[in-house]
C-alpha cells in the first residue's frame, strides 16, 4: 500500500471510504461481528439502497467482504485491510516524529551555539 500505482490507487480507495463516518460506523460494526446487509440498514435513518451503497464502498476497498447466504448478503470486516491502513499511517507517523526530532536538534544546536558566542 505504500510504493506502486496499484497499491496508491488501493490507499486512495481505503481512506476515502473511511472519510465517511457511516461508513467508519459500518466498518467498526462488521469486525465486531457479521451482519447482513439488512440488518446494517436497520442501525441507520436512510434507506436499504443507501446502506447498500456504502457496503460496496466498503467491499471496493476490500475493508469488508459480503457473502451470499440464501437469501441474505453477510457483510464481514477484512481485518487485513484495516492493519495495512494502520501501517501506512504509521510510517506517516514515523516520517513526522523523524522529521520534528532533526528540527529540535537544529534549533537545540543553534541555541547552544548562541550561548558559546554570548
Amino acid at each position: 500500500m505504500v510504493a506502486g500505482q496499484e497499491s496508491d490507487s488501493q490507499a486512495d480507495r481505503v481512506f476515502h471510504a473511511l472519510a465517511d463516518p457511516t461508513r467508519r460506523d459500518i466498518v467498526t460494526r462488521v469486525v465486531q461481528r457479521e451482519l447482513s446487509v439488512s440488518a446494517l440498514a436497520e442501525s441507520y435513518a436512510m434507506s436499504f439502497a443507501a446502506v447498500q451503497k456504502h457496503v460496496v464502498v466498503l467491499e471496493r476497498a476490500s475493508l469488508v467482504v459480503k457473502e451470499r447466504r440464501g437469501r441474505e448478503q453477510i457483510v464481514h470486516g477484512n481485518v487485513e485491510t484495516v492493519r495495512t491502513a494502520t501501517r501506512l499511517l504509521q510510517s506517516y507517523e514515523e516520517l513526522w516524529r523523524c522529521r520534528t526530532e532533526a528540527i529540535s536538534t537544529i534549533l537545540l544546536d543553534a541555541v547552544l551555539a548562541e550561548d558559546v558566542r554570548a
